[in-house]
């Protein structure tokens, strides 16, 4: 155990804050089944502590011009980018993600992200004014919705903190970030680097925390949004709760997209994308397309293409450069994953890959990317959301019948359409109903809104589309 990663204080008003509890939480490294280090846990007076700080840092960081925050994120995002490659070996080392996809979505992203939002907030105008119909004007402000309870999972810590923290501050607002536990060590990089940068005290606060104290972030009283990215029936929850209060909620959850695999599609194409649009992050991926759907014309080509490429991915250790399949996050995660490759084999459905843990890695996460084949879209691994390496193959007659499959899920995240027409793919793509579509590839754009439909979520990150939540509209009415 490396003792120089623990973590036994939080991030409050600017300073290390010692817990009122002595609740603690071992990070175990995923590959090793090791402590990687110990972080505190928040009982219910740290985070009144936490809150209380981000009300008091709210009105000075609000009244700053859009310039002068645009200048703090700006150091904020060069603090973030210098300690990029020590904190994607961190993630990494936390959760399983191959350290090639880790650098970028836990190193580098975040940084760009506050970088963003800097420029974006240099170049939008603060007021709108509207000639009113009744004559006279009508000046429309944006301002900052307040205090911020951003709650992120262990996926991908840093990119998803990022999406909430950067638009958060951009619009003044403040925020009390609240990371999963299996990844608290490297929430405590964005305390890192707002010391660095000189940050307003309370500006950003950090405590990790369980469930129920996480439950009371969510309802307390000096809270102004919440943003939260994870599970949807954690998801249900926190908007039950925000729905009572009246409270402003951003929501992204979960998802089981589908690859609509056309019939003229380059299965070259396709097969070189694989890894990256379904089994990205050891499958770990809200919008990963899952659920294959192959036309009865060419369903065993597609079938041995799927299969052969699953069968090549490289499973090892994350932190090697060459890995494309690491581990899990944790034993339990493992446990599930197994858990629903049992439940497809008892459903009669054949594996053409994978199926259970590699032979050659007896310490670690491990699960085999696995693949089945002739999976009725009805079927429990076709419907619920797995969220580990496991694909299933699909057959469908025409075009209508693949549109229909992709939207018969309660699920509604990502998708994609692979074919040689682009206007096809993107007539298939506006009839399925889905947040977000890639054509022939699939990625979060920093520029463009992501976002899910159904039980997939509320709201959108990202995109100028991101920093709209974290605003509230007052209209000022001139007559005359």
């Amino acid at each position: 155990m490396d003792t120089t990663l623990d973590r036994r204080t939080f991030f409050i008003d600017g300073d290390w804050a010692a817990p009122h509890s002595n609740s603690t939480y071992d990070v175990i490294e995923a590959a090793t089944e090791k402590v990687l280090g110990t972080t505190a846990l928040a009982d219910n007076s740290d985070v009144d502590a936490a809150v209380a700080a981000a009300r008091r840092a709210l009105t000075p960081w609000r009244a700053l011009t859009a310039e002068q925050r645009a200048d703090h994120l700006d150091r904020f995002a060069a603090a973030l980018k210098g300690r990029a490659k020590q904190t994607a070996v961190l993630s990494s080392r936390e959760n399983g993600m191959p350290i090639s996809l880790s650098i970028g979505a836990n190193g580098y992203a975040p940084g760009l992200m506050v970088g963003y939002y800097a420029d974006l907030i240099r170049r939008a105008e603060r007021d709108d004014v509207r000639p009113s119909v009744f004559g006279g004007r009508t000046v429309v402000r944006r301002e900052p919705v307040g205090v911020v309870a951003a709650i992120t999972p262990w996926n991908y810590p840093q990119s998803l903190a990022a999406m909430k923290i950067a638009p958060a501050l951009a619009a003044g607002c403040t925020v009390v970030l609240k990371p999963a536990p299996e990844t608290a060590l490297d929430a405590f990089v964005f305390a890192d680097a707002a010391v660095e940068a000189g940050l307003p005290a309370g500006v950003v606060n950090v405590l990790p925390a369980g469930r129920e104290v996480s439950a009371y972030l969510v309802e307390h009283p000096g809270v102004d949004k919440v943003a939260f990215t994870g599970s949807t029936p954690a998801g249900r929850a926190i908007g039950e709760v925000c729905g009572r209060l009246l409270r402003p909620v951003t929501l992204e959850l979960g998802g089981k997209s589908a690859a609509i695999v056309a019939a003229d599609a380059d299965l070259d194409v396709f097969t070189a994308n694989l890894l990256e649009v379904s089994l990205v992050n050891n499958g770990q991926t809200c919008h990963a397309s899952t659920r294959i759907l192959a036309p009865r014309s060419r369903y065993s080509e597609v079938v041995d293409a799927v299969t052969e490429t699953v069968r090549a991915l490289r499973i090892g250790d994350p932190l090697d450069k060459a890995t494309q399949i690491g581990p899990l996050v944790s034993a339990a995660q493992r446990d599930r994953v197994l858990g629903y490759i049992e439940a497809g084999r008892a459903d009669g459905y054949r594996i053409t890959a994978g199926g259970g843990t590699p032979a050659d890695q007896s310490v670690g996460w491990y699960v085999e990317p696995t693949v089945f084949e002739g999976v009725d879209n009805a079927a429990r691994i076709a419907q619920e959301e797995i969220f580990g390496p496991v694909l299933t193959v699909t057959p469908y007659g025409d075009e209508e019948e693949a549109i229909a499959i992709a939207n018969d899920s309660e699920y509604g995240l990502g998708g994609t359409v692979w074919t040689t027409d682009e206007e096809r793919g993107l007539a298939i793509a506006d009839r399925i109903h889905s947040g977000t579509v890639g054509v022939n590839h699939y990625a979060l754009d920093l520029a463009a809104p992501f976002g899910g439909v159904k039980a997939s979520g509320l709201g959108r990150e990202l995109g100028p589309e991101g920093l709209a939540p974290y605003y509230s509209a007052k209209s000022v009415y001139f007559g005359g």
